[in-house]
């Protein structure tokens, strides 16, 4: 792998940037591996990545139905924090936080990590409760946060509205959280994991999983049969479909989860700024483009678009609290598929089939887990039982009852 510096840049500029290298390989499937794994998203690159570096398991496929990073990876609003209330969920997004503050450097790969704060609001009495509560046990779980009230909201948002429909009491706030670069994200993992010897196939769509006697034995895909001891299934929202081909059903629904960009503006906005009452999150990208989020639109489906209505009410929130933005026009809208399991909170481990692991149910805070859930699950993969962080997140907790009801507690889970 060609090693990126200050030095490798100068020397290629001489020769007019022609001599650098493909990022990663495009090879055919081999007839067999040790692991494949389902979904060349972020999630999936970093299982095969940890899987090769963490635990020597190298004979590794990551097989696509399109192209890599295509899917929800880069149809997110790239927050990363791990503010959440539960011991369990924060301390595995605080796991991913961690290894977000030194991915670059480990990847040899710029993933622009920006650690400009991330600030959730509160519009009622009950909203700064809340806050209050989940700022005391981020505090206990060792998880930096702090509440404002509306004047230190207002010195650091000089241009908010805090006297509209939506009055702004207060907020929570992250400093060390932040946002990151998707693409990079997905091709940084894509080139480390590809120099540990990780076959990354793209347009290989998965149509079928084989099983034998209990026991998983590969993977029918449009490229044919691979076989393998060992088979990850980390496809986001398409991930019930996945596992319905080894007869398990999941219990999570898929859902169209909604972003917007604006044009290009002078830099402008400090930080990320959450509402998880009105369903509205705002940040500027390094390109100057108003990133723009809202809620999960309520029908079940696949499409990567969203409702007219949802666009509506979150433009119309952010314009309340920024009225400065009114005349900002929008670039483009997309949406993602999100997982959304019964508790807001992903499935993380082994499968009723031998061989067979699944990764899913991320809801609309699968970005931010990236590393962490690729770390846990690369060792849940190799040493077929989970970690002790991924542990409570067993599929077999939703008939045991012991749920970690993220959604219960925040209304949201972004």
């Amino acid at each position: 792998m060609q090693k990126f510096s200050i030095w490798s840049l100068l020397r290629n500029a001489v020769s007019y940037h022609e001599g650098w290298e493909r990022q990663w390989r495009s090879p055919e499937p081999q007839r067999e591996y040790d692991v494949v794994v389902v979904g060349a998203g972020g999630h999936g690159l970093a299982t095969a990545y940890y899987l090769a570096k963490e635990h020597g398991i190298r004979d590794v496929a990551v097989v696509e139905r399109g192209y890599l990073g295509g899917g929800n990876t880069a149809r997110n609003t790239t927050i990363v924090r791990s503010n959440y209330l539960w011991d369990e969920a924060t301390q595995l997004y605080e796991k991913a936080m961690k290894l977000w503050e030194g991915l670059s450097q480990d990847l040899n790969y710029n993933v622009m990590f920006s650690q400009r704060g991330v600030m959730n609001l509160g519009h009622t009495l009950q909203d700064m409760r809340d806050i209050e509560r989940r700022v005391t046990a981020n505090r206990l779980n060792g998880v930096d946060a702090e509440v404002l009230n509306a004047a230190q909201v207002k010195e650091i948002v000089p241009f908010i509205n805090l006297n509209t429909r939506y009055p702004v009491l207060g907020a929570s706030l992250q400093r060390r959280a932040g946002v990151a670069r998707h693409d990079a994200v997905a091709w940084g993992f894509a080139r480390a994991a590809d120099a540990l010897g990780v076959d990354i196939i793209q347009n290989c769509e998965v149509i079928g999983i084989g099983r034998e006697g209990g026991r998983v034995t590969g993977v029918d895909t449009a490229k044919g049969f691979i076989k393998a001891k060992k088979v990850a299934v980390v496809a986001a929202g398409h991930s019930s479909v996945i596992a319905s081909m080894a007869g398990i059903r999941l219990p999570i629904e898929s859902h169209p989860l909604q972003a917007l960009v604006s044009e290009p503006l002078k830099p402008v906005f400090p930080n990320v700024v959450m509402s998880n009452a009105i369903h509205a999150y705002i940040s500027q990208s390094d390109k100057g483009d108003l990133v723009i989020g809202a809620g999960i639109d309520q029908y079940a489906g696949y499409g990567q678009r969203g409702s007219y209505q949802t666009i509506e009410h979150t433009l119309q929130a952010i314009v309340e609290m920024f009225p400065m933005f009114s005349r900002v026009r929008m670039n483009r809208q997309w949406g993602g598929i999100v997982d959304i399991s019964p508790d807001a909170c992903p499935i993380i481990g082994l499968t009723p089939v031998k061989g067979l692991y699944i990764n899913c149910g991320w809801g609309t805070g699968g970005f931010k887990a990236t590393p962490g859930s690729g770390w846990v699950m690369a060792h849940t993969v190799a040493q077929d039982r989970p970690h002790p962080l991924n542990e409570a997140f067993a599929l077999e907790r939703f008939t045991t009852g012991h749920l970690i009801d993220e959604h219960g507690a925040a209304a949201v889970a972004h």
